[in-house]
């Protein structure tokens, strides 16, 4: 075995015998990455002009939800309650129940109506459960139903009303 190992090496070498053999060396090219986004804090992501918005998002949304998640909501009962807050720039906001238990979350796309929901507006709304423990429920179906006196409504074009 000996022998062999020499004879490999020095088999190897280059004619002069005096220079070892180069070693191997990794290609120069980029190694591109084996998942379809780049991280946030590379520059590829910089580069590309990406944004958070652009990713899906990890809540269950009226298009997302899958039909028996909606069929159930549907079928349930209505609940009353007051906006505590909303973001239309987030898409997101905060339901006070009539029963005064905990807030519920509401998403963008689960408002009906042309109104974007302010502090105090009351609404009605139907519950389903969030993914993936099914611990926690969002609003679903949303109405409003008496806008907040003495307070700026926008509607979803853009368009300013008072109340």
């Amino acid at each position: 075995m000996l022998v062999t190992r020499y004879i490999l090496t020095h088999t190897n070498m280059s004619s002069d015998s005096t220079t070892p053999p180069h070693p191997l060396q990794s290609p120069k090219s980029p190694v591109t990455p084996s998942y379809p986004f780049h991280r946030e804090g590379s520059r590829l992501w910089e580069r590309n002009h990406l944004f958070l918005g652009d990713l899906p998002s990890p809540l269950p949304t009226k298009r997302t939800r899958t039909y028996s998640a909606t069929a159930r909501a549907s079928a349930g009962p209505i609940y009353k309650g007051v906006c505590k807050q909303f973001s239309r720039s987030q898409g997101h906001g905060f339901l006070i129940p009539e029963n005064g238990t905990e807030d519920i979350f509401v998403h963008i796309s689960d408002i009906e109506g042309e109104y974007v929901p302010v502090e105090g507006d009351e609404v009605t709304y139907k519950m389903c459960p969030i993914p993936p423990k099914n611990q926690k429920f969002q609003a679903v179906e949303v109405i409003l139903t008496h806008l907040s006196p003495h307070t700026k409504h926008e509607t979803w074009s853009g368009q300013i009303i008072s109340s």
